[in-house]
């Protein structure tokens, strides 16, 4: 009962958990009563017999919008929960996606009249044959009569342009009025009789002749072999088809004329698309507008009432005389003794004046039915505030702003929400509608407990083995069939169960999704490399504290800090980031692209801060001498800063480590009237474009080219770390003048003795390794004492001996006879890329040797 709230909780959702309410709360149950009395004096609420959706496993109709559609390209056999199973297949399934032909017997002639159908044992319904009026064929039959070959029902032979195409089959076409949408219609322009053939459950009733108490699609086998019998089956074949499918239990539907409860929609519908078309409500991603629009300007009306035991039951009674002995609740005729009312006190009041008698004299029988769950949840944004009654809670937030869900409910819930808001309130219950991603597996299937990849976020929170998950599937409602199939596929994806991530990689790995599209394909190894992301924060600021700790922050820190004139260009560099990065996580928030929210945090922590700025001034912050006092705390407070609003950018996608390391910052209790007790209330980062410095980011960014150049230098002489080197820069322009104002931050990073700009040439040694890092600028490495040449030599020619076997064996067996004809595509495929792999390795190894030969020579022939 509280899974999915222990599952928001430990996601970190922050909401006021004292306002939870369930729709059969009693508030709401009173707001659900209100709404349908409301309707009904509208006279948006009826009760009317016509076709529907029947669901035969719930034996209860059910919406449009709950249907589900599977097509079939042809014969198709299919498992169906409801029946026993199909003795004529060996694993009981059931044939669909074919057409049957048969012929009825014109009615005292010899002649036949032929017609087809996918649906064989709606047949026994059958009241009319359709012809269409100008089919030459048919004119002689035009009035007359087919014979049932089962009930000898006398079927008449009409004639209808509508519904008939002359050239399609042989150009006739049997009514079931009772059974299918567009024969209902034929049934009333042309007053037939509507006769239904199926009980609840799916079964032929009485109107099936010996059919009766067969499941459907038995008697579709059964009537198939009588027809054969009596000579009149002609022909099967397969046949292009779309199957309807209940939502919720996955059977097959039936078209059945059933008495049902409706809310007309047509004027509901009208204005809450002319609310998204004027831009009062607003639907994110802009494009499932269309969609919006789509439906419900074609909307129809909504079937309320369901035959289900749980839910909302329908406030209507049937009245009646207690003398009176003819009037039934199933008979249409007698539709006006449904009454609607608030209670059953309100609806003897209101038959004791519909049927001019005193109350002794009146019994009430209320429906059964319940309502479709959605009527209630379509309340929600108001019913939960106390509505209909004018509450404080009412006036003081409804309407609300946002609605955040998900776009496979967009008209299960969301129009339903707008549609009853303003007919009920009078006004949108929102003003924007934000449709999240879609979480599927990571095959993009959408996750099903019929398919058992339901992955429950406290999995990927806390972790969970694979037996867990194995036991899982067998105690689900899975068939043992599917609960193999589902226990295969969960041992290949998690062949060691879900490592444990945590709320905040979930959720940091959900936004980095979102760049996609609408649908995530979940992949939880890249859950699990955000849980390395979070690790990466916590160690790296735990690390900074240490440089922090003895700094004392103040109220106005930032403005301080820039107006104190002791920022190095590194300082003014990371600041000028951190402005960027709160301007675009900020403008990322306002457009509901979390995405890039996610990627511009990411990005700031990870390049900006700890592999650039954390770096440079670990040098500067150790220094801890008089004459390093005013660069030591312009770094102190810069890094404080960038760990503080850093962490406050990253609250609202990882609240729980950002919290956690926030309380951490020295100066917490001393920051003046207006500091907070948590991360969780501090006020969002804002941006101050007067901090945003572009000479600085420029600097820096020329200065990183040249510490890139010099750890790619270093890296291709396979100099150790704790080894520093001399480099001198060749440089023209602007460039010369950044790169000497950021010398010691090249130093720092680069692993550098010594960094000479634009030196002369005299002072530059002959054997140096040189990259060219742009058209104006170029690094030099002095490898003096640095390389041993001989030495670096020969491990570089032993490695070539390795590497040069395996490509000579496989050239050997890629040459080999038959290779080229027999081998598979794939095989191929990979043995190229593995040979042109170990080919790029050995010009590498080959070009590094001739490399360290020449240095090596030009050392020798030095004077």
């Amino acid at each position: 009962g509280t899974r999915i709230t222990t599952q928001l909780r430990s996601l970190g959702s922050s909401v006021d958990w004292s306002r939870e309410r369930f729709t059969m709360d009693e508030m709401l149950s009173k707001a659900v009563v209100e709404a349908f009395n409301r309707f009904h004096e509208k006279g948006l609420m009826y009760r009317a017999n016509r076709l529907g959706n029947w669901s035969c496993a719930l034996k209860s109709a059910i919406s449009d919008i709950e249907v589900d559609y599977i097509d079939l390209e042809g014969r198709t056999f299919l498992d169906v929960k409801t029946h026993k199973g199909n003795a004529k297949d060996p694993k009981g399934r059931y044939e669909f996606g074919t057409l049957t032909s048969f012929a009825y017997p014109v009615e005292d002639s010899e002649e036949q009249l032929v017609v087809a159908t996918t649906r064989l044992e709606t047949m026994l319904g059958d009241t009319a044959v359709a012809v269409h009026p100008e089919d030459p064929r048919y004119k002689h039959l035009h009035g007359k009569f087919v014979v049932h070959p089962f009930n000898s029902r006398r079927i008449p032979i009409i004639t209808d342009a509508e519904l008939v195409d002359m050239e399609f089959g042989t150009g006739a076409v049997k009514i079931t009025p009772a059974h299918d949408p567009n024969d209902y219609e034929c049934g009333k322009r042309h007053k037939l009789e509507f006769i239904t053939v199926l009980t609840p459950d799916g079964a032929i009733n009485n109107n099936g002749s010996q059919f009766e108490g067969m499941m459907r699609y038995d008697a579709r086998i059964a009537v198939e072999e009588a027809l054969k019998e009596k000579g009149l089956y002609k022909d099967k074949v397969p046949n292009k088809m779309r199957l309807g499918l209940c939502s919720r239990s996955g059977d097959i539907l039936e078209p059945m004329i059933t008495p049902q409860w409706y809310v007309s929609c047509a004027g509901m519908a009208k204005r809450s698309t002319d609310a998204v078309r004027n831009g009062e409500l607003t639907i994110l991603p802009k494009d499932q507008e269309k969609t919006w629009f789509q439906w419900l300007d074609n909307i129809r009306d909504w079937c309320v009432s369901r035959q289900l035991w749980w839910g909302h039951q329908i406030p209507a009674w049937f009245a009646t005389k207690k003398s009176e002995t003819d009037v039934f609740k199933t008979d249409m005729a007698h539709n006006d003794r449904w009454i609607v009312a608030r209670s059953e006190t309100e609806a003897l009041e209101k038959a004791e004046k519909l049927l001019s008698c005193s109350k002794d004299e009146i019994e009430l029988e209320r429906d059964e039915d319940v309502l479709d769950t959605w009527f209630s949840s379509g309340l929600f944004p108001f019913s939960v505030f106390g509505w209909p009654e004018q509450t404080d809670d009412l006036k003081a937030f409804y309407p609300t702003s946002l609605l955040e869900t998900g776009s496979d409910i967009l008209f299960f819930w969301v129009a339903r929400m707008v549609m009853m808001g303003l007919e009920l309130t009078d006004q949108l219950p929102f003003h924007t509608v934000y449709l999240h991603a879609m979480v599927r597996d990571k095959d993009g299937r959408k996750m099903s407990k019929s398919l058992g990849n339901v992955i429950d976020p406290l999995e990927v929170i806390n972790g969970c083995t694979l037996d867990s998950l194995l036991k899982k599937l067998q105690g689900g409602n899975l068939p043992p069939k599917e609960v193999a199939k589902a226990q295969k596929d969960q041992k290949a994806d998690f062949p060691d169960g879900i490592p444990e991530c945590g709320s905040d990689a979930l959720r940091f790995g959900l936004l980095a999704y979102t760049v996609q599209g609408r649908d995530i394909n979940l992949d939880i190894k890249r859950v699990v490399g955000y849980r390395q992301f979070c690790n990466k924060l916590w160690n790296a600021t735990r690390f900074a504290l240490t440089f922090v700790a003895d700094f004392k922050p103040t109220p106005t820190l930032l403005d301080d800090l820039m107006a104190s004139g002791k920022m190095a260009i590194r300082d003014k560099f990371i600041i000028s980031r951190l402005m960027a990065a709160v301007d675009s996580v900020n403008k990322s928030f306002e457009s509901y692209v979390f995405g890039e929210a996610q990627a511009t945090s990411y990005k700031f922590w990870l390049d900006d801060l700890c592999d650039v700025y954390l770096e440079t001034v670990k040098p500067v912050i150790k220094d801890e001498s008089e004459s390093n006092k005013d660069a030591r705390w312009a770094a102190q407070a810069t890094l404080w800063l960038c760990l503080e609003t850093g962490l406050r950018i990253l609250h609202p996608m990882m609240p729980f480590v950002t919290e956690e390391l926030w309380q951490r910052l020295p100066g917490r209790g001393t920051l003046g009237a207006e500091e907070q007790p948590s991360i969780m209330l501090s006020p969002y980062p804002t941006v101050n474009a007067e901090y945003v410095n572009e000479t600085a980011e420029t600097s820096m960014s020329i200065t990183m080219g040249v510490i890139k150049a010099c750890r790619s230098c270093r890296s291709s002489y396979n100099i150790a770390n704790k080894q520093l080197t001399k480099f001198f820069v060749k440089v023209s322009g602007d460039g010369e003048g950044y790169i000497r104002s950021q010398i010691d931050d090249i130093k720092t990073l680069g692993k550098a003795s010594s960094v000479e700009v634009n030196a002369d040439e005299s002072s530059v040694p002959r054997g140096v390794g040189l990259v060219v890092i742009d058209d104006k600028t170029s690094l030099l490495m002095d490898l003096t004492g640095v390389v041993d040449f001989a030495a670096e030599i020969k491990k570089l020619e032993k490695s070539l001996k390795q590497s040069s076997i395996p490509l000579e064996k496989l050239e050997q067996k890629m040459s080999a006879p038959g290779y080229a004809t027999k081998a598979k595509e794939e095989l191929k495929k990979a043995n190229e890329e593995k040979a042109d792999g170990l080919r790029k390795k050995i010009k590498d190894i080959e070009d590094a040797i001739a490399r360290f030969k020449a240095l090596a020579a030009d050392e020798a022939g030095k004077p």
